[in-house]
């Protein structure tokens, strides 16, 4: 087999097999295949798609690139992933909560993709966590704290991390086919019993609209259900940011509220269900209001709290309280009003200008920068209340008017979609 042609059969329409897909992913580890080839035939997928069949044969071959982790205790393994969105921190949640209601969490997460945040990047603002780790050393703080959460290494799919660094920077993001398989490759390589798949829809994510949402959805599913990884997919509205942070250090802010008990209410009930959802299907609940109860005593009594800061004290972090962030600019409403919309790519696009996300994967990014925003759509505004802030550090933000007020009164958006 040639490289080039397996290009041209992908940029022709054509289908690859499980042999093909086989022999590009193990060269591409190996370094047979360059790069700037893999790169090419991510964007020959993007334009022309993957069958079913080819998603499952490039997820199987992304798992076989490297080892699995092992079972360490007899409690069920679950996780959660999102497709991405501006303020989403559900993770840094979920995790820590989840732990303490007797299941193991190995998340294996990653780093921005485009507009959106990275888990990974979201928890090395905290100084000293260390999101490589060894198997050995992940797999003590598993029996310890019941989680961890972790970047992609050399020996967990590692075919996965090389080409989502890629993708992030070759506008390759939005393929149904490669989400697939990069989501469930590393959720298979965590030996799961059961994931919850958070499915964003809006613009504020990579599935502008339902459709592209619920096919995404069907294809974690059934792809996960052919690997043997029930898979529970929940679409849910990304029109507007989760929650007011956005960024990085602001972001690891805004999830401790929540595991104090406050922040957001839209951030702590989207992560009591989705938390609640691997809970009913792993059976450590009998229904999901059940599993609501027990995880929002959790979050209430400060357990969850407790569990995250063992968890980043165990992979190295010093955590003492909210994180500092940079200059402080706020602006303020020109009208009374009703929020109407959120321009959401005009706040993701100021974020990596100001060094919160990354142009190329060089990038450092600087964790002190980011978006407070103070309203959502459908709040009613006064002129002159604060409507967002924006924390600078290095480099200013660009001129954005993120907030579109309407004369006439706005419903609020359901978070919950399907």
């Amino acid at each position: 087999m040639l490289t080039a042609n397996l290009i041209r059969t992908k940029r022709d329409g054509g289908v690859l097999s499980e042999a093909q897909w086989r022999f590009l992913i193990e060269g591409f580890c190996s370094g047979e295949v360059a790069d700037y080839q893999m790169s090419a035939m991510a964007m020959a997928v993007f334009f022309k798609g993957l069958t079913r069949t080819e998603t499952a044969d490039l997820t199987r071959c992304m798992v076989d690139s490297g080892e699995r982790l092992p079972r360490v205790t007899d409690r069920p393994r679950v996780d959660k992933h999102s497709t991405g969105g501006l303020g989403d921190k559900v993770s840094l949640i979920l995790a820590p909560l989840l732990a303490c209601c007797g299941v193991d969490v190995p998340m294996i997460s990653g780093r921005g993709l485009g507009r959106t945040g990275g888990t990974l990047d979201k928890l090395e603002a905290i100084p000293g966590y260390q999101t490589k780790i060894t198997t050995d050393q992940s797999s003590r703080v598993l029996r310890e704290v019941g989680c961890f959460i972790v970047g992609a290494t050399e020996t967990i799919a590692p075919a996965d991390r090389r080409l989502y660094g890629l993708r992030d920077v070759t506008g390759t993001v939005e393929s149904i086919g490669l989400i697939t398989a990069s989501i469930l490759s590393k959720k298979l390589a965590a030996s799961l019993d059961a994931l919850v798949m958070d499915v964003k829809v809006g613009s504020a994510g990579f599935m502008p609209n339902l459709e592209s949402a619920s096919e995404l959805a069907e294809s974690l599913k059934e792809v996960g259900a052919e690997a043997g990884l029930p898979t529970i997919p929940v679409l849910t509205d990304m029109d507007q940011p989760l929650g007011r942070a956005i960024g990085n250090a602001i972001e690891v802010n805004e999830s401790l509220d929540v595991l104090a008990g406050g922040g957001p209410k839209e951030v702590r009930d989207l992560t009591l269900r989705l938390s609640a959802e691997v809970l009913v299907e792993t059976r450590m609940a009998t229904d999901i209001a059940n599993a609501e109860a027990t995880l929002a005593d959790a979050l209430d009594s400060g357990g969850a709290k407790e569990r995250f800061e063992k968890m980043v004290h165990e992979q190295g972090g010093t955590l003492s309280g909210h994180l500092p962030l940079g200059e402080q600019k706020d602006y303020v409403a020109y009208q009374d009003g009703w929020v109407q919309s959120i321009d959401c790519p005009a706040i993701g696009d100021a974020i990596i200008t100001m060094g919160g996300g990354r142009r190329t994967v060089a990038d450092v990014v600087d964790p002190c920068v980011g978006i407070d925003l103070h309203v959502r759509i459908g709040d009613r505004v006064e002129r002159g209340q604060p409507l967002w802030t924006v924390y600078e550090s290095q480099t200013k933000c660009p001129p954005i008017d993120p907030v579109v007020l309407s004369e006439t009164e706005v419903s609020p958006r359901p978070l919950i979609l399907e």
